[in-house]
């Protein structure tokens, strides 16, 4: 695979899908359905999706395309694909609470190669690079020119003062118990895969995630954390997350600056 116009079309494609959501989150008003699973569902995530599918076989045919909002994708197997969320967070959007992503990701033998995280609402994109490393985009954030590039890194954490990152909807009981083996000098809360780049930029030390995710939830997010330094493993082995599972379904996982010891 050839990184340099697999990372320039799958900015490009964030960066229109983006435009499509904001679109919808403007309007006074939007129907929200619920899917088999009872997750919701709007209007934006199935632009989104259509403007991203299309744009990624027109360019990788043969390449394997999972996405969340093509349930007949679910079925295909696969170790090298390109893995989509068209909009993660869909219950921060539908709140209108702005912690929602756009996710595309390219997945390698398992392992989440490279990504692409949008964050339309709060103007913020990160990639990696053709050579692996994460940046932050900055700037008007132009589909035809990209804007100022900074590398990003995750932090030197201290163990006896953890900045922990956490989800805003899914947050339990389990994930409180666990943060508390833990010496935390702050806590913040994030949806979507924004966990993943605050971590990335050395915002956050620890995110662990004791509840149900899929892989198009977190492969690209995983991507930009791997990028700029970062780690993300097994929540009781603490091997690194395999990408290709059958049902794409993660484990419990945490996500993690190298530093941090962590906890059983």
């Amino acid at each position: 695979m050839d990184y340099s116009p697999l990372i320039s079309l799958m900015r490009t494609l964030a960066l229109d899908a983006g435009a499509k959501i904001m679109k919808v989150y403007a309007a006074p008003d939007f129907e929200v359905r619920s899917k088999s699973d009872e997750s919701p569902v709007t209007e934006a995530d199935e632009a989104a999706d259509a403007i991203i599918s299309a744009g990624l076989r027109a360019a990788y045919p043969d390449v394997v395309l999972i996405t969340e909002e093509q349930a007949d994708s679910h079925a295909l197997k696969a170790s090298t694909f390109l893995i989509v969320d068209p909009l993660d967070g869909t219950k921060e959007f539908v709140k209108r609470r702005g912690d929602f992503t756009v996710n595309i990701a390219y997945v390698e033998n398992g392992i989440p190669q490279r990504g692409v995280v949008y964050a339309p609402a709060k103007g913020r994109l990160f990639y990696t690079r053709a050579d692996g490393q994460t940046v932050e985009e900055t700037g008007d954030l132009l589909r035809e020119k990209p804007g100022p590039c900074h590398e990003i890194h995750v932090s030197s954490p201290d163990d006896s003062a953890l900045m922990v990152v956490a989800s805003k909807s899914h947050r339990d009981a389990a994930t409180d118990a666990y943060i508390g083996k833990y010496a935390v000098r702050d806590m913040t809360s994030a949806g979507s895969s924004l966990k993943f780049c605050l971590l990335a930029t050395g915002e956050a030390d620890l995110y662990p995630r004791l509840g149900r995710t899929m892989e198009w939830d977190t492969a690209a997010g995983d991507a930009v954390l791997r990028g700029a330094g970062g780690q993300v493993v097994h929540f009781d082995t603490h091997a690194p997350l395999a990408y290709g599972k059958a049902g794409w379904e993660n484990p419990f996982f945490i996500a993690y600056a190298p530093g941090v010891t962590l906890k059983k």
